[in-house]
């Protein structure tokens, strides 16, 4: 082997290094256009609902669902139509109102992959709080999901400990997250498995009733009507009411029509925190 050859293999082995030592600090580009292409919410579900291998195959359905049921922009026979009904009952909390062709953005691919992981189990996490230097641009309810996600070196700030939460995600970018949640989930055991969620279209309103109290309330969808629904508790992190709650069984000495229906649920917090929707609890047997 000849000097020059020896210096070019050298030189290789630098710039391979180096892209690898790149990859992981707040995303790095890629050379392939391809891998450049800031990808939609549409190809942001699918990847995830592939990546991490999410189904319904748990889930006894009345009806066959469609995506309709569920959302008012996905058309029952978009491609990704299945991927989405999917993603509604695997933690990924959508909006109902989600557009399939907006781009997505970090802030919202953290929470939805951080609610797929977390359809997998419940996963024990170290109580701190990480700086994000540009926190104030992340959007209300989403912080929690980011800090779980950094906390996992799933996701990662840049030099600056910016997260970048309103910019695109690249398929490049898309790929390198889920394969860290893959790889977080094969090296980290939950604390317990998880129980399908009765609940979807879960949504969170508040209401101003004097100019220091809300009223918060949380509405879902569930299979019929016997199912309820229940706050418990509040957790107040920096400025923010994070809710948790569950579904309260159907008592199992009545019949109810196999039609679904709608649930709600109030409770009242200071004006001084924004209430944002947390973690749906197991949930309960019906007590009459």
């Amino acid at each position: 082997m000849n000097l020059k050859f020896r210096k070019s293999m050298l030189l290789l082995a630098l710039v391979a290094v180096f892209s690898l030592t790149i990859s992981g600090s707040a995303f790095a580009g890629t050379d392939k256009a391809s891998d450049k292409k800031e990808i939609t919410i549409a190809s942001a579900v699918s990847a995830i609902v592939k990546g991490l291998g999410l189904n319904i195959d748990h889930i006894r359905f009345i009806k066959e669902p469609q995506a309709s049921d569920y959302y008012t922009k996905v058309a029952d026979n978009a491609a990704y139509a299945n991927d989405f009904i999917i993603a509604q009952f695997n933690g990924l909390d959508l909006p109902r109102d989600v557009n399939p062709a907006a781009k997505v953005t970090r802030e919202q691919f953290a929470k939805w992959l951080y609610g797929a992981l977390s359809s997998k189990g419940d996963y024990a996490w170290i109580e701190i709080f990480l700086n994000v230097s540009d926190a104030d641009l992340v959007t209300d309810g989403y912080m929690d999901s980011i800090q779980k996600m950094l906390i996992a070196k799933i996701f990662t700030l840049d030099s600056k400990q910016r997260f970048h939460p309103q910019n695109g995600v690249t398929q490049a970018q898309a790929g390198l997250v889920i394969a860290r949640t893959n790889k977080f989930i094969e090296d980290v055991a939950p604390i317990s498995e998880p129980e399908p969620s009765v609940l979807s279209n879960v949504l969170l309103s508040s209401e101003k009733i004097t100019d220091e109290v809300l009223k918060v309330t949380l509405t879902a969808t569930v299979p019929h009507p016997g199912y309820g629904i229940e706050i418990t508790g509040i957790s107040f992190v920096k400025n923010e009411a994070v809710i948790q709650y569950r579904a309260v069984l159907p008592d199992p000495d009545k019949m109810y029509p196999q039609v679904l229906g709608e649930v709600s649920i109030s409770t009242y917090v200071s004006s001084e925190f924004s209430p944002v929707l947390g973690d749906e609890q197991p949930a309960v047997p019906f007590q009459g």
